[in-house]
């Protein structure tokens, strides 16, 4: 089954991205979570200036309709939610760590740099899949992509 999700995920990913690029918007991320009856399907776009309301009625409108007709999912039920990353968005391809220089952002490592797994600060570059981060304090650090578990958008409130 779980070859089977994976697959259904590729091919919504497929499906989300020809919608979203038709209407000005990037996919950010697919996800399937729940099992059985509980299942639900999340779709997160954006697009620079931020995402409406609108777009996501009209991305989950057409993503649907294709979904359904190409029975995309495996085992029938889910719900298909459609929104915006929000603020504190996840970063996970490069483009995404090239598109958010100069932003302030967190990332959890697979392995420890300076004896530490997690980091916050701005992120100074990125050049040939190598992140240079300035943290709060402390001197600069640089990692590879490949060694980040999780990172996001760190918004200031």
């Amino acid at each position: 089954m779980a070859d089977r999700t994976a697959t259904a995920l590729e091919k919504v990913q497929e499906i989300a991205e020809r919608v979203a690029s038709s209407e000005g918007l990037e996919v950010v991320d697919v996800q399937l979570l729940g099992g059985g009856g509980h299942r639900v399907l999340r779709l997160f776009i954006d697009k620079p200036e931020g995402v409406s309301h609108a777009d996501c009625e009209n991305v989950s409108q057409q993503v649907g309709t294709i979904l359904d007709v190409e029975d995309v999912i495996p085992g029938g039920r889910y719900t298909l939610e459609v929104s915006s990353p929000g603020v504190e968005r996840r970063l996970s391809r490069p483009g995404d760590f090239e598109r958010f220089m100069g932003q302030k952002i967190k990332v959890i490592l697979r392995q420890p740099v300076d004896e530490r797994r997690q980091w916050i600060g701005k992120l100074a570059s990125f050049t040939d899949g190598i992140i240079t981060l300035e943290p709060v304090s402390g001197p600069t650090v640089q990692f590879p992509l490949e060694q980040v578990e999780k990172a996001n958008l760190k918004y200031e409130w």
